[in-house]
């Protein structure tokens, strides 16, 4: 038998189906083919069509069961990961009423930031553990403002992974991990914020039944089989945001352990039982998936936007042919690039050095001595030394990491990343091959609750290395005390 997960992006919709017995990967699909498109209408805005995503739901759904001779009824479970923040908005017969306003969109940042101060940033930051800022309240308070003929028709609100959820199975709910990364859930309470609900104009109506993150969520419906291929009755059994099921996909539960990720952005998410909401500014906090009453786990996510997009322009700019070339060039240098060092925060605006661009800067190169391997160093190490400073912060914020857990993408497969984050945090970094789809899949076991099998399915179908420490750490730490002296100083003239 058989679990399907599915990875809504903004790029992609990938599914996986995956052995239930072994946890084991059978295939993973994406669809389109190309990216897909998103809208923006004006600047700073970008929405995607929700039924474009079930449109290639189906399409992936489909290839899955031909090209493996899977029948529908061989499907027992079905688990959704989905990019976060976004908003989606349906009437009664549960269509949408306008796109969907995704998690780049940052249309309702001044909205957020008027919550914040009038509402008070410390009811906020002890009560919602973030500002309310450009997350999914915001937005639809947006919609209330400048579409009220919209707002007037809203049945309920739903996030990405809800709408796929809700047609597949004609119902609508969402989760409490969901409502928490929206910003509707007061955790001093442990209920609804109504409050926000109340200073938004907002009404409760509209927020879909909650359920158990991992639970028969509901079921496919005869339309969501005839549309998808599945069959009707199979149950919807888990649903979390990318980031979350980035850690679960990771076997990260517990309170000092960590997920990293090196795409194109660079995430921590550190879970922790501590509610300290110190780093509020810079490090966001959502219930993690396995929040309940009695084990309150937060997941504490800090963002890098300037990771891996840093490496690929150099990729495009450099007269190099691939990141394998880039990384044998980068070896030849030693630790500290001879002095070269590179800001690598080009990407916009970054939270957690309080909403600063800096643009990427490069600082120290000599005409004569320095070349373009000495940029790709400098550049591993400047996105190495950024995840080091953002551990410091989360250091500041409670997170003592006892494991970091970290996907076998691009920046982790390098050496000299790898090796120097592990060095200068002295903690080993274990690397998995897997994805969101295939963690999506798995989670369908543990409506059962055994945490210790999921975790075994993955060191045993996914684990491929680790990275240790570095004996030999003085050279890099004196080179990560000069690229933060350079950053803290051009942090200080803004």
């Amino acid at each position: 038998m058989y679990s399907i997960g599915y990875d809504i992006g903004s790029s992609s919709i990938k599914a996986a189906l995956v052995e239930v017995s072994t946890g084991k990967p059978v295939a993973v699909v994406s669809e389109p083919k190309t990216e897909m498109d998103i809208l923006a209408i004006n600047n700073g805005w970008a929405e995607q069509d929700p039924d474009t995503w079930w449109k290639h739901v189906c399409t992936a759904t489909k290839t899955l069961l031909s090209e493996n001779n899977i029948k529908p009824e061989e499907v027992t479970g079905i688990g959704i990961s989905y990019q976060m923040h976004g908003l989606v908005v349906v009437d009664e017969n549960l269509k949408p009423l306008r796109d969907s306003i995704i998690w780049c969109d940052s249309r309702a940042v001044g909205i957020g930031q008027k919550a914040f101060d009038e509402l008070g940033n410390d009811r906020c930051s002890e009560n919602l553990l973030n500002s309310p800022s450009n997350f999914t309240a915001s937005k639809l308070k947006w919609v209330k403002e400048n579409e009220p003929e919209t707002f007037e028709r809203i049945h309920k609100f739903m996030l990405p992974g809800d709408y796929i959820a809700c047609r597949l199975s004609g119902t609508a709910n969402t989760t409490l991990s969901g409502l928490s990364e929206g910003i509707f859930w007061d955790f001093k309470t442990n209920s609804l914020a109504t409050w926000l609900l109340d200073y938004y104009g907002l009404n409760e109506s509209h927020v879909p039944e909650i359920v158990d993150t991992f639970s028969v969520q509901s079921k496919v419906s005869e339309q969501g089989a005839k549309e998808s291929g599945l069959k009707e009755g199979t149950p919807i059994l888990y649903r979390a945001g990318d980031q979350p099921n980035n850690a679960l996909s990771l076997n990260v539960f517990n309170p000092g352990e960590v997920a990293a990720t090196g795409g194109t952005s660079g995430v921590i998410y550190a879970i922790t039982d501590n509610l300290s909401v110190k780093e509020s500014s810079r490090v966001n906090n959502f219930a993690h998936v396995n929040y309940s009453e009695a084990n309150r786990f937060v997941g504490k996510l800090l963002c890098i936007n300037g990771a891996g997009i840093q490496y690929r322009w150099l990729l495009n700019n450099l007269s190099v042919a691939s990141y394998d070339e880039m990384n044998d060039l980068a070896n030849s240098v030693p630790q500290g690039s001879d002095g070269v060092k590179i800001l690598p925060f080009g990407n916009g605006a970054e939270r957690m050095l309080n909403n600063v661009d800096l643009g990427t800067n490069i600082f120290g190169i000599n005409l004569n001595n320095h070349t373009k391997a000495h940029l790709c160093r400098a550049s591993l190490e400047g996105i190495a030394f950024s995840f080091v400073y953002g551990m410091e912060i989360l250091r500041s914020d409670g997170i003592t990491a006892t494991k970091i857990r970290a996907g076998n993408d691009n920046l982790f497969r390098s050496e000299i990343f790898s090796n120097t984050i592990a060095t200068l945090i002295d903690r080993e970094i274990e690397i998995y091959n897997t994805t969101g789809a295939i963690g999506a899949a798995r989670a369908c076991i543990l409506r059962d609750g055994d945490f210790s099998s999921f975790g075994e399915q993955i060191m045993a179908n996914d684990y491929v290395m680790s990275y240790k420490p570095s004996a030999e750490k003085e050279a890099l730490q004196s080179a990560y005390s000069a690229w933060k002296k350079e950053l803290e100083q051009l942090l200080k003239n803004k």
